[in-house]
């Protein structure tokens, strides 16, 4: 019997699995997880779970009986090596799970701060449900709370914590990695007016306190009071159990364009695999539902002897100071943009163009936009700048003029 074993049980090693099973796979299923309990989602971890709004029914992906109904076997445990020879793994209590296909959906973990004080009781981190407990629990009597980071992470926590906060990005604008100055701006002014303190080109150099941390001290030499500390400045990528087992890692471990590594029995999907992007034409990692999903049904698709290169459309969304902001495609390279609607309305979209070809739109508020932009990168030709001109840049007249 051929057996496939998943190591990661988030979001894209949970699909794998489930996907095997929806596409008829009839061997043995094992799942890998090094956390209690069934797999569940992270998203609402900075969001409804963590404002109280959700609890743990709403977070799991599937209830037990799903696991059993579909003869997938969830082993609670650590993975600590691969033997690739023996095709086998070796878990930390001793046992030994055999393979004839393994699938690394590892995930990431986050980046600490090296400043004196990043070890005090008060500094914490959101990446887990235990995390987004402790949160909770910590909130409840915190008086002064600080956010190190402006990514998605670091402003859901803010927009659910309840509370006034002060936010501290190194860069000169928030979500500078993952957004345009245009939207960078409407997020910082939405934040200020919910009553948050954002503070940008200000590092964190140190914490101080005593029995927990009292302070938090800045590039400048600044400090603020702080009895909470929401550390959030990004992941590191998963690949320890790769790079010993002999696999390439570069920002991920490396796959080709089916997500296989260089071991034709080993894929890597979802926030550990570095992957060649159709979208960004580069060797890229994605951190995203959207990629964790669709690189497992890929791997799935070739297990089962259907195997298609991974191409599918990169998009994102978060929920912030009570806007919700969807993106489609990838903004790397681009070269111009130009803006749809009016943002004092709060409902507008970016358009991102590289060499006068449609990349990305980002949308606040304007969901009809995000549609119509995955209809259109899904599509070819790419948008083109003069066509999109010719209809005002509105997207949904566009689509509909090349659908006559």
């Amino acid at each position: 019997m051929t057996t496939v074993l998943v190591v990661g049980a988030g979001q894209s090693g949970f699909q794998a699995v489930a996907s095997l099973r929806d596409r008829g796979f009839g061997g043995r299923v094992v799942l890998v997880g090094d956390e209690p309990g069934v797999p569940y989602q992270r998203p609402p971890l900075s969001k409804a779970y963590l404002a109280g709004t959700a609890g743990l029914e709403q977070l799991r992906l599937r209830g037990e009986d799903f696991f059993a109904e579909k003869d997938i076997e969830l082993v609670e445990a650590r993975v600590r090596s691969i033997d690739r020879e023996a095709r086998k793994t070796r878990l930390e209590d001793g046992r030994e799970l055999d393979y004839d296909f393994l699938v690394l959906a590892t995930g990431a973990r986050n980046r600490t701060l090296p400043v004196p004080g990043a070890d005090l009781p008060g500094v914490l981190t959101l990446r887990t449900r235990d995390d987004a407990d402790r949160l909770r629990e910590s909130l409840e009597r915190a008086e002064h709370v600080i956010v190190a980071g402006g990514g998605f992470i670091g402003l859901e926590f803010a927009s659910h914590a309840g509370r006034p906060v002060t936010i501290i990005e190194a860069q000169d604008r928030l979500l500078n990695r993952v957004a345009t100055p245009e939207i960078s701006a409407y997020f910082a002014g939405l934040h200020r007016s919910a009553g948050h303190t954002v503070l940008l080109g200000q590092g964190v150099t140190a914490m101080h306190g005593d029995e927990r941390v009292r302070e938090v001290e800045l590039t400048d030499g600044t400090r603020l009071p702080a009895d909470l500390v929401v550390v959030a400045v990004g992941v590191v990528p998963e690949t320890t159990l790769a790079e010993a087992a002999g696999l390439p890692v570069r920002n991920g471990v490396v796959v080709d364009a089916h997500l296989r590594t260089v071991d034709e029995r080993i894929f890597a999907i979802g926030d550990c695999a570095s992957f060649p992007c159709v979208q960004a034409g580069a060797e890229t990692r994605l951190e995203s539902v959207q990629n964790a999903v669709d690189q497992a049904r890929c791997v799935a698709a070739a297990i089962t002897g259907t195997a298609e290169p991974y191409a599918s459309l990169p998009w994102f969304w978060t929920d912030q100071a009570g806007a919700k902001l969807q993106i489609a495609g990838l903004l790397s390279g681009a070269d111009r943009t130009v803006v749809a609607g009016d943002p004092a309305e709060g409902k507008f979209s970016v358009l991102s163009f590289r060499d006068d070809v449609l990349i990305a739109v980002e949308s606040v508020n304007r969901p009809a936009d995000h549609i119509a932009a995955r209809r259109l990168f899904t599509a070819e030709p790419k948008p083109a700048y003069a066509d999109l001109e010719a209809s005002g840049f509105d997207l949904k007249a566009h689509l509909k003029s090349r659908a006559a």
